[in-house]
């Protein structure tokens, strides 16, 4: 029987370069042995998910979901619950483009990037599940929450570019007199921790905002989250923290602490309660505290390049 593959491109990322691209993935996919479609997703909200669940339910074997961050995360959303998965292939075509650097994709060609489903390499990947009291939510690289948050998302792609990590050190200078602490309880394998913090960081892979030393010890398939804890500081030892981070000299550092766990509960206490608290999600708001994470071993197989880990 023929194998089937359906493309899922947003046809507004990359500058609107994948409609050009699309009769050439296409014609990939056919040289891998699949028989091939695609979809163009709309304005609609959450039209890559409900049409990777569609096309899973269907029996399509393998979903390419070409795009940004936020378009791998909804089809990877259209699927993860499901108890029969195809496989996913991802064509980045976004600003940052995490989990594509990850997993070894190209990110400076779309045509090279789906031609990595012609070396048939694959690897079954974790994905993180966000519980937000029976609303369950998915995402493949970081979960993140706490006033230091926008700080990891904030920094417009072209300053980053232009300036490396010192955006990361301006912005946050920008932000550190509108900074508030959480008194939050987050309960781990190897225990809790209960107090003030600025902000906690639960990472899929070791690439964040383009940086690949925040979560060095991460691993794409352990079953393992790579949690990150920021504990209150002063707004001096903050910005010596962003830059520790961003270099990776961060995690010895007595007001981070830095640990693999398989959960993490986070309930809002004290004086927060009542407050909400966005937790944000591969980069989209998910929902608020409180939350429990859990971390689905090897639960979707990717296709991945040479150096996907």
């Amino acid at each position: 029987m023929t194998k089937k593959a359906r493309l899922i491109y947003n046809p507004v990322s990359g500058h609107e370069q994948m409609p050009k691209n699309v009769a050439d993935i296409l014609d990939v996919l056919e040289q891998a042995g699949y028989e091939a479609s695609a979809f163009r997703t709309t304005p609609e909200k959450k039209s890559a998910q409900n049409e990777a669940t569609r096309a899973a339910e269907a029996g399509f074997d393998l979903l390419v979901a070409a795009g940004g961050d936020g378009t791998i995360n909804e089809v990877v959303n259209g699927i993860a619950f499901l108890d029969e998965r195809p496989k996913m292939a991802i064509i980045p075509a976004g600003t940052t483009n995490d989990y594509a650097r990850a997993l070894g994709i190209p990110r400076d060609s779309i045509l090279e990037a789906a031609k990595i489903i012609l070396q048939k390499k694959t690897r079954k990947m974790d994905i993180g599940m966000a519980d937000f009291s029976g609303d369950e939510q998915y995402f493949v690289n970081i979960a993140a929450c706490g006033s230091l948050t926008e700080l990891t998302y904030g920094v417009p792609s072209e300053v980053k570019s232009a300036l490396g990590y010192a955006a990361y050190l301006i912005k946050g200078a920008e932000m550190l007199p509108h900074l508030t602490e959480n008194e939050m309880r987050l309960t781990y394998d190897d225990g809790v921790y209960e107090g003030k913090l600025s902000m906690l960081l639960l990472g899929m892979t070791n690439t964040i905002g383009g940086f690949e030393q925040i979560m060095p010890d991460a691993q794409l398939s352990d079953g393992l989250f790579q949690l990150i804890i920021v504990k209150p500081s002063d707004p001096g030892k903050l910005l010596k923290l962003m830059a520790l981070a961003l270099n990776g000299r961060h995690t010895d550092d007595p007001d981070i602490i830095y640990t693999k766990t398989k959960s993490l509960k986070v309930d809002l206490i004290g004086k927060s309660k009542g407050q909400e608290l966005p937790v944000n999600l591969d980069g989209e708001i998910g929902d608020y505290c409180p939350v429990t994470f859990k971390n689905l071993q090897q639960r979707i197989e990717f296709y991945v390049g040479k150096s996907g880990k």
